[in-house]
């Protein structure tokens, strides 16, 4: 199935958002500091992708991902989207992930050392989870001053990036 031949849905997702499917269609979504993260199963085409705005939920360690506000936080929302994968019976080596954004928007002096900015602790959460439930990145870009605008094919796991120019407050020394 070809992009080009056929319309494809196109989907917005939000902040603190998952988006899961069978069916073919475009997930579209903006990140700064945030990171999206996407699954996708080569055999039955399924994907996934989400969109976390902070490390982990509320501190806590070991959440389940089923809290009310999971979705919002990197740790949870990987682990939403591994129980939705779980429940289609696909084994975890099978899926391939990819990882997106985390990026250091704003390049203010950090006042304590070993601070690290939202971005960072973004990524840091992700690779912690996916290590942790045996997933592989296949793909990452992250990190960085530029924000990114990513659309995700859920029918073929394909991801098209655009890098966003600098903000200007990101330019000043």
């Amino acid at each position: 199935m070809s992009p080009v031949k056929e319309q494809l849905p196109l989907m917005y997702l939000k902040p603190g958002e998952i988006y899961f499917s069978g069916d073919p269609s475009v997930v579209v979504t903006v990140l700064g500091s945030c990171l999206a993260i996407t699954m996708f199963h080569r055999r039955r085409g399924l994907g996934a992708i989400c969109h976390g705005l902070l490390p982990t939920c509320d501190g806590q360690k070991d959440c389940s991902g089923d809290c009310l506000d999971g979705l919002k936080y990197v740790d949870c929302s990987i682990r939403r989207m591994v129980q939705l994968f779980d429940q289609q019976k696909v084994r975890r080596s099978e899926i391939e992930v990819k990882c997106f954004g985390g990026s250091d928007m704003f390049t203010r002096p950090i006042e304590r050392p070993g601070l690290a900015s939202v971005g960072r602790q973004n990524i840091v959460s992700a690779e912690k989870i996916l290590h942790s439930e045996g997933l592989k990145l296949v793909v990452k870009d992250v990190g960085g001053l530029q924000g990114r605008k990513i659309y995700f094919y859920t029918h073929t796991g394909e991801v098209l990036l655009k890098r966003l120019k600098k903000t200007e407050a990101a330019r000043r020394p």
